[in-house]
C-alpha cells in the first residue's frame, strides 16, 4: 500500500503531530479497554506500519498510561487537555492513531469492526463491516 501522510493533534491545539506510514489497518475497536478510554460505544484506530511519527508541538506536555497486563494497550495524550493521540506501538512496530485526532479528510475508510463479541448493547452497529471477535487474520 502507498504511503500515507496525516497531521492531527489535541483539542487544545498544544500538541501536533505529523505522521507518514502505510496504512496497516483501520478499525472501530469495541472492547472494553476501548470503551472506557473513549467513553464511547468504540474508538476509532488507525494503524500505520514502516511510520515515522514527529511531534511538532507539545511533545513535552504528553502522557501515557499502559495498563500492566495489556500486551499492547497503550494511551497517549495531552497533559493540558486529555485528548488521545498518535502513539507508536512497538509490539506491532506500528503507529496507532486515533481517528478523532486527525485534522481534515481521512483517505481511507474504516476496514472492520473488532472485538465485537465484547460490544456493549447500547453500541451503534448500523453498517455492513465485517466484525471479528478479536484481531482480524
Amino acid at each position: 500500500m502507498s504511503q500515507l501522510t496525516l497531521k492531527g493533534g489535541c483539542l487544545c491545539g498544544a500538541v501536533s503531530y505529523e505522521v507518514t506510514g502505510a496504512v496497516k489497518g483501520f478499525y472501530h475497536c469495541h472492547c472494553a479497554r476501548c470503551r472506557k478510554s473513549s467513553g464511547t460505544g468504540h474508538a476509532t484506530n488507525l494503524l500505520l506500519s514502516s511510520a515515522n511519527l514527529v511531534f511538532t508541538a507539545g511533545e513535552a506536555l504528553l502522557k501515557r498510561y499502559k495498563i500492566p497486563e495489556a500486551n499492547r494497550f497503550t494511551r497517549q495524550f495531552c497533559s493540558h487537555c486529555g485528548s488521545q493521540v498518535a502513539r507508536h506501538v512497538p509490539e506491532i512496530d506500528s503507529v496507532v492513531i486515533p481517528a478523532g485526532s486527525i485534522d481534515g479528510e481521512i483517505p481511507v475508510q474504516p476496514q472492520a469492526r473488532i472485538f465485537w463479541d465484547s460490544r456493549a448493547d447500547w453500541s451503534c452497529d448500523g453498517d455492513d463491516l465485517p466484525r471479528y471477535a478479536e484481531y482480524p487474520g
